[in-house]
This record gives C-alpha cells, structure tokens and sequence, in this order.
C-alpha cells in the first residue's frame, strides 16, 4: 500500500504536494522523496522509522513534517536543511538529545511538539528558532531548562507538564509575547518575580507542584485561567507576633540612601555612581519593599499576604485566597498596613 501511494505521488512530480503515510509500519523513510521537491507536508506518523533518510534534505520547500510515533532517538540533524519547514511533529519517539546543528536552519520553525520522549535537556541553541511560537515538550524528563529558552521573543506558548523541573529562570520575563505558560506536575517550588512582567500571559497551570507562595507583583496578571491544584499554599492565620525594628548597619542606611535618590533621578548622583563600580554591585542586589515601595538591601521581614483572585480567573476549585510573598523594608511600614492581612507562615526577620 505504502508503494503504491508512493509511486501515485511520483507521478505528480512537482505538483505533488502531501504524502500520508501514516501507519503503514514504515521501517525506513523513502529516498525517493527527494524526487519530489515541491512537497509541502509530508505524513509519516505512526511507523517505525529509527532514522531520517539524507535524501529529506531537498525538500526545501517543506512546511509541515509530522514523524510522531516513531523511532527517533535524536532530533535529526537532517532538519536543519529544511528551512521553509514551520511544523515539526516528533512526539512520542524515544528522542534524548538534539543533533548538533539542527537548530540553525530552522528559522520559520513556528510549531515544535517533541511531548512524550526522553529529554533531560534543551541545548542553549534553542534561542536561534526566532520566529517559534509553540514549544511543547510535555512528558519528559527535563531537570532544567536553559535560559536562552526565555530569549524566543515570538514564543506565545510553552508546555513543559509532566517533567522533573524544580525551577524557571528569571529570564523568563523576555517572554513578553507569551500567552498560555503549562508547568503542570514537575517539583517547582517557587515562581520567579519575572514571571510577574509577562502582561500578555492567560492562561498560567502549576498544578501538582511544591509551590507555598506566589511571587510579589502575581496580582496584576491578566489570567483568564489558573490552575494551583496540588500545591502545599500557606493558608492564611493572623500574626502572632513581631520582632522589634533593628538597627540599621551604617551601609544599610548609605545605601537605602543612595538607592532612593537614584530612583528620583538625582543627576549629581547618577553621575557620580559611574566612578564606583563597588557600591554599583552593592546596591544591584537591592529589593523593594512591598509596602512603601522604597529600596533596601537587609529584608527586615518576609511574611505571606493573601488576596482572592480576580473574578475574570476561571481558577482551580475551592481557591479562595492566594499567598503572595512580600518583603517589608522596616517595623513602621509593617504598621502601615492592617496586620491581620498578613499571614505567619515564614514570618521572619533577616
């Protein structure tokens, strides 16, 4: 059967433009396909195949390849000849590793769907596929991934459910065009504040994670969904206590200073800061206080506070407040705010 449709599409030359083949338990993928360099789709899921033939590399003008279901052990090095390509199929296969190069060609890659294979990384060249939009790569065994990944400025959707993933990089941030985030059943235990920057997110699933507390700023997100099943969240109870202010050390104080004058764009200072690569670095890991919004350096206290979702979120059952993680700069802006607002759960002083 499989030659048969094989020879009816040679005889199209040119003109042929989709073979499907699927499930015709194809040992071997036909080096007759290079005869046919106006393919635009070529179907070949559910077979056998182990390895892809050289002679692929012709098909210049391919838009859609689907070998899902297969054999595959690499993401072939064969792809990056196919620079026209925008769908790549490889699900379901046995693939562990890239091959070196592939990512090179494949710059109108749009859609990359490799769920269900045996990745436990993602080489940094993943970054040269600018113009992908959807990366997929559910049921895996991703550790890690690289933070070239966030630097994908078309990427809308990424999928990376059912893997071993205990963090996301703060780059994640870049991410600005990305709409749908799946992190559903990995050992998360914590969201970057970057993640808090991406304005066009939707839909965010964390389900099935190891996650206590959402990161400052989460609030603002514009989901239309979100999902948290499955997580150990920090329930609210009152605060029970509080440790009296501390002294401010003589660099805290300089630096809260300089800190705050800078972000009112004090020009002797601004000037003055580019001849002290020192206190630059001292000041680069400040944070902001959740509270007065000023900036600080020693975290006075770090406590939970809860919020109920927007009403426009189609949420998870029975989610009726979520724990945000705030760091407060000083004892007088803790009183700032109502008290029985905070949580105790990892209430501490530093």
């Amino acid at each position: 059967m499989a030659e048969r449709l094989l020879m009816r599409a040679l005889k199209g030359g040119k003109n042929t433009k989709i073979i499907t083949l699927n499930g015709k338990n194809i040992t071997k993928m036909p080096s007759v396909l290079e005869k046919l360099p106006g393919l635009k789709t070529l179907c070949l899921q559910n077979n056998q195949i182990s390895k892809v033939c050289p002679e692929i590399s012709n098909l210049t003008q391919l838009t859609a390849l689907n070998l899902g279901n297969n054999l595959l052990e690499e993401v072939p090095q064969e792809m990056k000849y196919l620079t026209s390509l925008k769908k790549l199929h490889l699900f379901r296969n046995k693939i562990h590793r890239f091959a070196p190069g592939v990512c090179d060609g494949l710059q109108s890659l749009i859609l990359l769907n490799l769920n269900n294979n045996q990745l436990t990384w993602i080489p940094q060249e993943i970054s040269r596929l600018k113009n992908l939009r959807c990366l997929s790569i559910n049921h895996n065994q991703l550790a890690s991934i690289p933070r070239e990944l966030c630097f994908l400025e078309n990427l809308s959707e990424l999928q990376l459910n059912y893997n071993q993933l205990v963090c996301i990089p703060k780059e994640i941030k870049f991410l600005k065009k990305l709409q749908k985030l799946l992190l559903a059943r990995n050992n998360i235990k914590s969201l970057p504040e970057g993640l808090c920057h991406l304005f066009n997110l939707r839909i965010l699933d964390v389900a099935g994670n190891v996650i206590q507390m959402f990161p400052s700023g989460f609030q603002d997100l514009k989901l239309r969904e979100f999902y948290c099943e499955g997580n150990p969240l920090f329930l609210k109870r009152p605060v029970s206590a509080i440790k009296q202010e501390d002294v401010w050390s003589l660099q805290e104080i300089t630096s809260r200073f300089i800190m705050n004058q800078l972000a009112e764009k004090n020009r002797l200072l601004m000037k003055a800061i580019k001849w002290y690569p020192q206190v630059r670095n001292i000041i680069s890991q400040r944070r902001k206080c959740a509270i007065c919004g000023k900036f600080f350096l020693t975290i006075w206290l770090e406590c939970v506070e809860f919020f109920p979702p927007s009403k426009n979120w189609k949420i998870s059952r029975n989610l009726q407040l979520v724990p945000l993680r705030i760091l407060i700069c000083s004892y007088k802006c803790f009183y700032q705010r109502n008290p029985s607002i905070f949580g105790i759960a990892q209430v501490q002083s530093r």
